[in-house]
């Protein structure tokens, strides 16, 4: 019997994958037999992270996803190389801590370029039959910052939020394509850059912060096995969901 849950010849796209979650998706895809196709700016990072996949059909582009223009280019020569893509995971996002006072356009639009309008981007150029698989799936990391409010994050939750609407309403419009679009909203993920956050707040704070997650602080495992789900067969009813992943952070 088939195993619904792999990847195994499906070609995956993976942006932000130098580091946390989208390099723990990458090695956890190729763990389950895809071809990954990783994304990022930072060259050396995006090696280490080639450098811990499985055996298999991979490639890497160091580039800026916000220059638009630039990232069809990629896709095409992907798909020339290894074939048509299958699955795409958005995980590139930036964050920022400011009051409403101090927001200026500049703020907004930087997270909006990253977090939001280059996932929407790649995904109307996957979109096209002559990148697309027959059967497709896209997943954009949210947040659960995405539907809950947070002080100082007027623009990080704005932007997040924004990918669950569209996600909403590109699941209807891509279903008569066979691509099937979903969201996950994780909550706090231990990653390198949180590690780092964390050596800036006293041990209370953190300590307060973490029971605030029911099951703790989670691990970039987490989220990537939840994206190996909705990629996966296993997924193949489950289009315009956006998938919790907070160790019940949002049940309170």
């Amino acid at each position: 019997m088939n195993n619904p849950f792999s990847l195994h010849n499906k070609n995956i796209l993976i942006t932000g994958a130098s580091s946390g979650i989208g390099r723990q998706c990458a090695i956890s895809c190729s763990q389950m037999g895809a071809n990954v196709i990783l994304n990022a700016r930072n060259k050396e990072r995006l090696r280490q992270t080639f450098n811990n996949l499985e055996p298999g059909n991979h490639l890497f582009y160091s580039q800026d996803i916000t220059e638009y223009k630039n990232l069809e280019i990629t896709i095409s020569d992907a798909v020339v190389k290894i074939g048509k893509i299958s699955g795409f995971i958005h995980s590139a996002g930036i964050e920022n801590t400011l009051p409403l006072k101090s927001m200026r356009k500049v703020h907004y639009e930087n997270l909006f370029s990253v977090n939001t309008f280059s996932g929407f981007e790649i995904a109307r150029l996957l979109s096209k039959k002559k990148y697309c698989s027959d059967e497709s799936s896209f997943i954009f990391i949210s947040s659960v910052m995405g539907f809950l409010g947070q002080l100082g994050k007027i623009g990080y939750c704005s932007s997040k939020g924004a990918l669950i609407s569209g996600m909403k309403a590109m699941a209807l419009e891509l279903v008569n394509k066979n691509i099937r679009v979903n969201s996950i909203s994780p909550a706090i993920i231990e990653t390198d850059m949180t590690k780092k956050l964390f050596k800036n707040i006293p041990d209370d704070s953190i300590n307060e912060i973490q029971k605030m997650h029911p099951l703790g602080f989670g691990q970039p495992e987490d989220v990537a096995n939840a994206c190996i789900f909705l990629l996966s067969d296993a997924a193949k009813w489950i289009t315009g969901s956006n998938l919790i992943v907070d160790g019940g952070y949002s049940a309170q």
